[in-house]
This record gives C-alpha cells, structure tokens and sequence, in this order.
C-alpha cells in the first residue's frame, strides 16, 4: 500500500471495494494543446495526436472543442485530494468525483477533461451541448471513449467531460477493458 494513501485516509479495503486498478504515470508527454491561461496541456504522443485530429475533425462539423485538463502526476493528484480533505469533506465523498492517487487515468497521459465555449467547466451541463452529442456520435472513431458514463462500475459520478484514448493497445483500468 502506497504510503500516500494511507496519508490520506484511503485503505486497501475501499479500492478493493471499489474494483479500482493502478493507472502508471506516463513517462513520454506532449504538448496536446496549450490552454487560454498560457498552461501546456501534456498527453502521451498517440493520445496527443488522436487528439488534434479529433479536434479538427469537430471543427469541420463547426464544434469547438479544448482541454481543460489532461496529464496529471500522482503528486498532484495527492495535493488535489489532500485540499478537498482540508476542507472537511469526507474522504468517501471526495473519491466520488476524484481518483485516489496512483488510480487516476489522468496518469496514464492518454485522459482528458473536454469542454466547449459557453459551457462552464467539469458540469454535467456538459452534456447538453452540441460538443458532447458530437463525441459521443464520433470520438470513438479516434480512440476516445467516455470513462465515466452514467451508473459506471467505478463508483464515479457521471463525468461526461472525461474522455480516455484507448486505441493503441489495450489497457485495463478501473476493471474496464477497452
């Protein structure tokens, strides 16, 4: 067991109950796209490209889509969690709408959180917008599916911003395999 889950409360016990896996850090990153605020948002090379490609496709079809966020290290996923702690939310809430660290597929550099203009960020309004109804009608042809969908086995909230590229080799994350 990891000793910076252990720091922060999460047992064994909760990600077995769970049916959570390991996400690797990815160790080869690109910049996929730099975000309004200056920021690179980083991805692996085949998730980065699938990305610019998908995006372009979307622009033809007259949606405008970009990243909110996208490679996340376990550190920062720590830090992440470790503030939401602070602020007296219960570490089983928390692990709801956020991955524990080292189970994050933010990790792995192939995930990313998509939003469109107009839309705020990380809502479930996400949803109601032309840009999702376009990924879910075409991401897939790029290698990008929808992580978290509505009921998942994971114990997430539905997440339809949060999209993971799994066309290059098969990867089994979070009991899923794609």
């Amino acid at each position: 067991m990891h000793s910076h889950l252990v720091a922060l409360g999460i047992s064994c016990e909760l990600l077995a109950a769970r049916g959570l896996r390991e996400c690797e850090e990815a160790t080869s990153l690109e910049s996929a796209e730099v975000g309004a605020d200056g920021r690179d948002h980083l991805l692996a090379p085949a998730a980065a490209e699938a990305w610019r490609r998908l995006k372009a496709a979307a622009l033809v079809d007259g949606i405008a889509l970009f990243i909110v966020s996208a490679f996340r290290s376990i550190d920062r996923q720590t830090e992440i969690v470790r503030r939401k702690l602070e602020t007296g939310v219960a570490v089983e809430d928390i692990l709801t709408v956020c991955a524990p660290p080292g189970f994050s597929e933010h990790h792995t550099g192939r995930a990313i959180d998509i939003s469109t203009p107009g839309c705020r960020a990380l809502e479930i309004e996400f949803e109601q917008t032309t840009a999702f109804a376009w990924l879910s009608a075409r991401a897939a042809e790029f290698g990008y599916y929808l992580s978290y969908p509505i009921g998942n086995n994971c114990g997430y909230q539905y997440e339809p911003w949060h999209w993971c590229f799994k066309d290059a080799q098969p990867i089994h994350q979070h009991g899923l395999a794609r």
